[in-house]
Parts: C-alpha cells; structure tokens; sequence
C-alpha cells in the first residue's frame, strides 16, 4: 500500500483511503512514509473492524471485550476512543476523515440507530479534542438495505453534535454492479442525491467490484457509454460521472493503469441521457 500510495501522489492524487484492517491489519503503518512525504496529501481511514493481531492488545488495554474481539467488529465509546489514538500514532499525523465501517456489521435488528449515534458521539468527541478532524459512515449495503438514510444520519450527527456538527461524508458502492445509486440520483433521490443536498461529500468505492468489471464490459456497452475507450475506462466514467460523486476511490499498485484511471475520472462527465441508458441497458 505504501508503495502504491507513493506511485498515486507522484502523479497528482490529493487523497488515500485505508482502514485499520486493510493489508492484515498493516495499512495504516505502511502509508506513514507516503503522508511524512506527501503532506498535502490527505487520508481517511475507518473504525469498526478489529485489525488482524490486535484483538488481544485492546482486550488487554480494556478497550475491547473478548466477545467483540472474536466477532472481529466493535464500535462501543471506548473502542473507538482507543482506535482512533492508535489510528493516529500509525499514520504518524491527525486524519483528515474516519468513516464509521460498515456499522451494520452485526449489528441486531432494530438497533442501528442507536449504535450510530452512540459511535456519533464518540467521534464528535474526538473532534473536540483534534483527535480527528471530521467523520462519515463507509457502508456495503446500509443504504441499499434500507437500514438508514442519509437524512438519518444528518439527523443524529445533529443529536449528537449540534448543527456544526463534523458529519462530512459518506462512502458506498457505486458500479456497473452497483448502478441503483445512479439510477435514484437521476431521479433526485437515494443516498447520492441526499448527500449532495446536504453538502456531504461522497466516496464512491469498488468503481470496478474488484477487478471485475472491465471483463465484463462487451464492446458494445462501451460504445454506447465512452466510444473508443477501454473498458475499465468505461466504468470509471460512469461512476465519477454519478450525481454527487465527488471521489473515486482506485486501488492499484500500476502506473499505467494508475494514469489510465485518473485520465477517466478527470474527464468532463457522462450526461445524463447517458447515463439513463446505462440504465436501463444494464438495470440495477
């Protein structure tokens, strides 16, 4: 990851996404060097996941309970608290956003609102303190489940903040695969559209489902959306051309394919004639 960060913000990218979690629980600790290189350069990371091999130190440091460490996910005030100190002595410096990660991660029915807001809590806390700077919520399916909204999300960050509350962005899948997101935005509603009317920046994660997506782009779908272009560069355009789509979020250690997808992402959007007919092509 380090090295690929490196690579990124040589050529221009402004900000990296991680977790505690990512590359077996390395991540943060690897992307020190590129931040002390690179201050300008911005990074968000997460809190919920237990990082691999960690569980046991905060068991032992009363922060985690064994139960939560073996289910491997925990948002409770003193986890939190306690991720967030170690988040920043990895990363070397105070990050620029946490997500809460995927709070709905076994999470019992009927009680996801009382965990963001409890989770709301904890970090508008840190922000008082400069611990971090700003918060979001990065969730796989909470949106498309139905589990919460961003109205909702507004509303406790709000409860638990105030009106300058440090709620600031939201991160979601949007693809190819994923195109229900793009879909409602066109029609002014669903998560894009309610972060744009916010002013919540948006985060759009897995652009390409894991690699997947270029194989799975006929020549005459990308016609249709990016005539001439690559395929990978076909399904970037689409997501970086969604309504409210202010990031997208790469994940490459090649420098060609690294400029291919900047190149994607920095070009004048799709129109939404086009993107409706992605639309109703492909379905959601």
């Amino acid at each position: 990851m380090a090295n690929a960060s490196l690579m990124a913000a040589t050529r221009g990218a402004d900000w990296v996404d991680t977790a505690p979690n990512y590359a077996g629980g390395r991540a943060e600790m690897s992307l020190a060097t590129a931040l002390a290189a690179y201050p300008d350069l911005c990074v968000s990371t997460k809190v919920g996941f237990v990082p691999a091999g960690a569980g046991h130190i905060g068991v032992r440091a009363g922060a985690l309970s064994a139960a939560d460490a073996e289910r491997g996910h925990c948002l409770t005030a003193d986890y939190t608290a306690w991720q967030l100190a170690r988040t920043k002595l990895m990363l070397g410096r105070t990050p620029d956003l946490v997500f809460v990660h995927n709070p709905e991660h076994t999470c019992p029915d009927g009680e996801i609102t009382g965990r963001l807001y409890n989770t709301f809590l904890a970090l508008e806390e840190a922000c008082s303190q400069q611990i971090i700077s700003a918060y979001g919520v990065a969730t796989w399916r909470g949106f498309s489940s139905g589990l919460f909204d961003v109205p909702t999300l507004i509303e406790l960050a709000a409860k638990a903040g105030g009106p300058n509350h440090h709620l600031w962005a939201i991160q979601l899948p949007v693809s190819l695969v994923h195109l229900a997101p793009v879909a409602q935005a066109l029609d002014g509603h669903g998560p894009l559209a309610d972060a744009l009317t916010a002013g919540l920046e948006v985060f759009a994660a897995a652009p390409l489902h894991g690699g997947e997506i270029p194989g799975l782009v006929t020549p005459e779908l990308s016609e249709l959306i990016n005539p001439g272009k690559a395929p990978a560069e076909t399904a970037l355009a689409v997501v970086a051309s969604a309504p409210g789509v202010k990031r997208v979020l790469l994940s490459t250690g090649n420098p060609e394919h690294w400029g291919q997808a900047a190149e994607a992402v920095g070009r004048p959007p799709l129109s939404p004639d086009v993107l409706r007919r992605v639309v109703d092509v492909l379905g959601t």
